[in-house]
This record gives C-alpha cells, sequence and structure tokens, in this order.
C-alpha cells in the first residue's frame, strides 16, 4: 500500500507526473483485482516499468494506435474489467476524441484514461505533442469526471480515488521532472470539493494542475506588496466545486490560472459559473494565450506564455489595481 513519507514524496516530485502514476499504478491491483492497464507503447514514459514486472498479465500494450486503444479499453471494462488507459493528453483528448465521446460519454464505460504530459511539458517536441486544448474537449463531453493533480502527491491520490469510480474518468498530467511539491506530507484529499490552501481576503486565485504551485509563489509576491489572496486548488474540474466559486465572490477579484487554453478551461469554467449564479466580481483569466508557439524547453514556454510566479503576480497586481 502507498505509504505518504517525506521520501516518498521527494521521490515522487523527482519523478515527475507520470512517475508518479506508475507509483500508485502498482498499488491499483491491491484496490481491485479486476485492474488492467493499457498503453499506445508508452511502457516506460507513463512510469509502468515495476508494474510491468510485477503484472505482466496485467498491462497490454496495444501499440502506436491511440483510437484502438480506447476501443480495446472499452471492451474490456464491458466485460467487467476496471481499464487504465495511458498516452499523451495530445492523442488521448484530440487523436481519440471520437472514441472517448462514444465509449466513454455516450456508453458511460468506466475507462480511466491518464492523459501524460499534459499542458507545455513536452514542448520541445512542438505544438503537435504539447496539449492545451484537453479541458475543453473533455468538459464538452458528457460524463466524465475531470481530475487535474497539483502536484505529483495529489497525482498518486487521484489515481487511487479513480480506481473507485464506476464511471469514466480522465486524469490531467502536467508538470515534467523535479516537479515542485504542493503537499509535501499527508493531507485528506476529498475528490469533488476544491482544497483552500491559502486564505486572503482582497483576491481570490483559483488554480489547477502545475499552476497551483506557481499561483502560491505569486501569492507570496503579492503579499509582499501588500495584496492578501486566497488560494484555491481546484483539483477536479468536473464536476466543479460550485460552493467554493460562490464563497470567492465575497473577493474584489477572482483569478484563475492554468496551463491550458485560456478559451474552454478552468477560467472558461468559472466564467460559466459566475454568469450562472448571477455574481460579477472582477475575473481574470490567465492562461495559454489564442497561438502556438515555437518548441522550446518547459520553464521557457513558461515564461512565453508569461505563467511564471512573477509574471502571473504581475497580471493579478495590474489587474486589481484597475478594478
Amino acid at each position: 500500500m502507498i505509504e505518504y513519507t517525506p521520501q516518498n514524496i521527494r521521490m515522487w516530485s523527482l519523478l515527475g507526473s507520470c512517475g508518479a502514476f506508475g507509483t500508485a499504478a502498482s498499488a491499483l491491483p491491491e484496490i481491485d483485482k479486476n485492474i488492467l492497464i493499457l498503453t499506445a507503447d508508452l511502457c516506460y514514459y507513463s512510469g509502468l516499468t515495476r508494474f510491468k514486472e510485477t503484472y505482466p498479465d496485467k498491462l497490454i500494450n496495444v501499440g502506436i494506435a491511440e483510437q484502438n486503444l480506447i476501443g480495446v479499453a472499452a471492451g474490456l471494462a464491458k466485460e467487467g474489467f476496471n481499464p487504465f488507459v495511458t498516452t499523451y493528453a495530445s492523442f488521448a483528448s484530440l487523436r481519440c476524441a471520437d472514441q472517448v465521446k462514444v465509449n466513454m460519454g455516450y456508453m458511460k464505460l468506466p475507462v480511466k484514461l491518464i492523459g501524460l504530459t499534459s499542458g507545455l511539458s513536452v514542448g520541445i517536441l512542438g505544438p503537435t505533442h504539447m496539449c492545451t486544448e484537453d479541458i475543453a474537449v473533455m468538459r464538452s463531453i458528457p460524463n466524465i469526471t475531470i481530475l487535474s493533480p497539483a502536484d505529483c502527491t495529489e497525482t498518486v491520490k487521484c489515481v487511487l480515488e479513480a480506481a473507485k469510480i464506476n464511471s469514466p474518468v480522465y486524469i490531467r498530467l502536467t508538470g515534467s521532472f523535479n516537479n515542485p511539491a504542493v503537499y509535501k506530507k499527508d493531507y485528506d484529499f476529498h475528490l469533488y470539493s476544491a482544497d483552500t490552501i491559502k486564505n486572503g481576503d482582497d483576491i481570490t486565485i483559483i488554480a489547477t494542475g502545475s499552476m497551483v504551485f506557481n499561483s502560491i509563489k505569486a501569492a507570496q509576491i503579492l503579499e509582499k506588496r501588500g495584496l492578501n489572496s486566497t488560494v484555491i486548488n481546484m483539483h477536479t474540474l468536473k464536476p466543479l466545486d460550485i460552493e467554493i466559486i460562490k464563497k470567492s465572490c465575497k473577493t474584489k477579484l477572482i483569478v484563475t490560472v492554468e496551463e491550458h487554453s485560456i478559451y474552454g478551461g478552468l477560467g472558461a469554467a468559472v466564467s460559466e459559473t459566475l454568469g450562472a449564479i448571477n455574481r460579477k466580481p472582477k475575473h481574470l483569466i490567465i492562461g495559454i494565450s489564442d497561438e502556438y508557439k515555437h518548441a522550446g524547453e518547459y520553464k521557457y514556454l513558461l515564461e512565453q506564455y508569461g505563467l511564471s510566479p512573477e509574471q502571473i503576480a504581475e497580471k493579478i497586481e495590474k489587474s486589481y489595481k484597475e478594478t
């Protein structure tokens, strides 16, 4: 069984979110004997080497055939298995959109789809492998729970919780190796309830995935400038925690931060909610601008899109002063 020791948490952070998934995968058969893991020729990059050695009969590699991957997983789910599926997020959400819609959304089969290296973390491979559209695609398909863990510790918790859900799940993994830890010790993870990490009266920052850590750092910068921020980790993107958004309306400014397009992601979901509940605090959406930049290293691309802690803080301070 998984132990949330300081040593393990440090190791998961070094491995990155894909390695953390592999660690969690090795514990899945203890939760459900019907667990199977399928991959599109990404055993190593999914962190599944140990799982393959321990449970060789529970790992299926369909080869570089992502659409077929979803179909095979759906068939296995129909026969009573609990399949987890791994491929790059860009392929999982876009190349397989029809299969995801029909087999997961329409048929409601409990396939757990793991979107590896979402956002900009494999940006060195260019826009074909960067994935900044997956939340928008998955949100538009009914019946799919969308999880976006803040760090590697939460990645482990999301994977273990997903195994208990008898419906489709998409887990969006962001960040690269040496993924900074938001949670440095064990904590209570509540699947459908966002986690308030820091409280402040001036600004509410709602972040998801890799941007939770950067938002915490941005809040610390703002605090030195006299602005106190609440920081919320929105790890479940669908269904969204509506109640915590309602509570956020007491601050003068609501900010959403995500390593995803400014269209269709967390920012859009929060904006839709604010409109539905007829609350009108100013809302600033920080994310990937509506363009594809050239290939580059992860840190470089984050800065190109204005997603470093310093850049986030500057945007928030400017928007707050203009409110």
